[in-house]
């Protein structure tokens, strides 16, 4: 259980938003390559891409500190869905045409971790969750045995069930504690069969960030902020977990009405 509350961000508008995400995301980027020479980072689907890019792509102000060094950014995925690299469906493929295709030469190149596509298609998805944590463990315990990886960043998106990765409302992957990604054939939300990090990776990460726009998400943040029978759904679980390493990155219809304190700005 975390010791501290997460913070709530509230912008009026889609511009102040991506605004304060760049220089929350860069700032992560900034420690990291300071403490360890890479930025690893974790991005799920939905509308996140295309916002980090608003955020990320915009024009700076030209210092150090506001520069993206995109090649330092090892990339992996939350969640995918088990489908080619290139399908419609594919996070892949939506931060590919979003981010990954729009970066500058300048800004270098990172390095990006998609699932197996030659086990996309198969009838069990467990393979494919299985490469995948061996994928991360090349990455985060290639000297040293660890029981977790801790990421940099992770960034997330929030559904209006209160879902996020590929984590579902009373599922039972919810209380998975070991492996650290696993699949489900059965998502409530198509296409079925998927792959995600599990709830102990991601509240281990240094920082986590949602995004939340939209009038549409006003009833879900109500539940996760404010209401007790909130409390169970997997983005309030991240934020009961994981407390002030937690960051919410909301425009003001999404939050109208929520209770939970909220800030302007960094």
């Amino acid at each position: 259980m975390a010791s501290s509350a997460p913070s709530l961000y509230s912008f009026p508008d889609a511009q102040s938003l991506a605004q304060s995400l760049r220089s929350y995301v860069l700032g992560c980027q900034n420690t990291a390559v300071t403490r360890h020479d890479v930025f690893r980072v974790a991005v799920s689907g939905g509308s996140l891409p295309s916002v980090l890019a608003k955020a990320l792509l915009a024009p700076g102000t030209g210092s150090q500190e506001d520069t993206p060094r995109f090649d330092k950014w090892d990339i992996f995925f939350a969640d995918e869905r088990a489908v080619p690299l290139d399908h419609e469906d594919s996070n892949y493929r939506l931060l590919k045409d979003e981010l990954l295709d729009k970066i500058p030469a300048d800004q270098g190149t990172p390095r990006v971790h998609p699932i197996d596509a030659e086990h996309a298609n198969d009838d069990d998805p467990q393979e494919l969750a299985d490469l995948y944590q061996e994928e991360l463990m090349r990455s985060f315990a290639a000297k040293d045995s660890v029981k977790l990886p801790v990421f940099d960043l992770i960034l997330l998106g929030c559904g209006p069930d209160g879902h996020t990765c590929s984590l579902f409302p009373g599922h039972e992957l919810l209380r998975e504690k070991d492996a650290w990604v696993a699949c489900l054939s059965d998502s409530p939300k198509p296409p079925p069969k998927r792959i995600t990090l599990t709830l102990p990776v991601v509240t281990h990460a240094l920082n986590i960030a949602f995004v939340a726009t939209g009038a549409g998400k006003q009833t879900i943040m109500k539940q996760i902020f404010d209401a007790e029978e909130g409390r169970e759904l997997p983005s309030a679980l991240i934020n009961h977990h994981a407390g002030d390493k937690v960051s919410w990155f909301a425009d003001h219809p999404a939050v109208n009405g929520v209770a939970f304190p909220k800030r302007g700005n960094l």
